[in-house]
């Protein structure tokens, strides 16, 4: 009798409790499991200290995290260099987005550009079949076989937003096993494998703004003084001066620095005019919004259709009415007012717990 082979997984390991169980449950399930962590980024470049770069992840010491985990698993483990493409497309898009008067969202990025496109081919190249990540997600196909993009079953940890890019093919690649999962059970099942990092916090930061001074950052890497002007009021009533229009993202009440009688947020970032709208809480609330660069994950609509939207990671989805328009751009508009659509997110769209597809918000309506 021929013994059946393992099937092959690369499984990307961050260093963090969510991709060492995932290590760990798949090699119990029977699988060929190799373990591989992204070099992304120079900490040196942070000016921090050893030991300093707390809640990131893909750090030196996230790395040696990942491979002690590998080492307890008994699996191979290796790590792939990618910084180059990391400063060029993540990091540089962050800063560009930012300088434009946009705000943008990184982590999309890196699993778009990054995850599911590169380390997905060099898995391929070590002849695995899939690709699995920690993220809390589910993948199905449905009965016409067509990848469908789930929901993770914790609603506190649902990571499906930062997906939308996924294509049908990596999806037919990809596993997500903690998807069906709560993260007190991913903690529980780390304990059971005695796993180094059970008791690891969570990343909270941007990966590479480490400190969580995202203006720093962008300083350091264009210059200080850049794009200085106005504060000004919807009419065009100047109230004030700011230092940088970087500096300033929707929804911002703090650091404003004008005296009036109500309080006073962000409406709007110009950066070609380098002014700052702002308003009153009830300014911020807008009918819809445009996208571009749509997404879809199964066939694209070819006519409105009604469904629900997040117009950021930590916002609940809220009924809405998607019209295609040509270029692969969409007009949304929502059932209710939403507060803060942000230039620069994504706006991912769902029936129900599945992901529909996604885009890049370009303006309000």
């Amino acid at each position: 009798m021929v013994k059946q082979k393992k099937k092959r997984v690369v499984v990307a390991m961050s260093g963090g409790v969510d991709s060492s169980v995932t290590a760990a449950l798949l090699l119990e399930q029977g699988y060929d499991v190799i373990g591989i962590s992204m070099q992304l980024w120079d900490y040196s470049k942070s000016g921090l200290e050893a030991g300093e770069q707390f809640g990131t992840c893909c750090s030196i010491d996230d790395i040696h995290d990942a491979r002690r985990v590998a080492e307890q698993l008994q699996i191979p483990f290796y790590v792939v260099n990618f910084e180059e493409e990391f400063q060029r497309l993540v990091i540089d898009d962050f800063v560009a987005e930012y300088f434009l008067g946009r705000t943008p969202n990184p982590c999309v990025r890196c699993n778009q550009w990054l995850k599911f496109a590169l380390l997905l081919k060099k898995g391929r190249e070590l002849e695995a079949e899939y690709l699995a990540t920690g993220h809390y997600a589910r993948i199905r196909d449905d009965a016409a076989g067509c990848y469908q993009l789930l929901k993770g079953v914790d609603p506190g940890k649902d990571q499906s937003y930062f997906l939308f890019t996924m294509t049908q093919e990596q999806l037919a690649h990809t596993l997500f096993p903690l998807g069906g999962m709560t993260k007190p059970e991913v903690r529980q099942m780390a304990a059971k494998y005695k796993l180094r990092v059970a008791d690891k916090d969570e990343s909270q930061e941007i990966c590479f703004v480490p400190d969580g001074d995202y203006v720093r950052f962008l300083e350091d890497a264009r210059g200080t003084g850049q794009l200085s002007g106005r504060i000004v009021d919807r009419a065009g009533k100047v109230l004030g001066a700011h230092q940088g229009t970087y500096r300033y993202t929707i929804g911002q009440r703090r650091g404003l620095g004008i005296a009036h009688p109500e309080p006073l947020y962000v409406i709007g970032v110009d950066a070609g005019r380098q002014e700052v709208v702002v308003g009153t809480s009830d300014e911020l609330y807008s009918e819809g919004l445009w996208a571009s660069a749509v997404h879809w994950i199964g066939a694209p609509p070819d006519s409105p259709l009604e469904a629900s939207c997040k117009i950021r990671y930590r916002h609940q989805p809220v009924a809405c009415r998607i019209i295609p328009q040509p270029d692969n751009r969409v007009e949304v508009r929502f059932i209710e007012p939403e507060k803060a659509v942000t230039p620069g997110q994504a706006v991912v769209f769902y029936a129900g717990e599945v992901v529909l597809g996604g885009g890049w918000i370009d303006d309000k309506i």
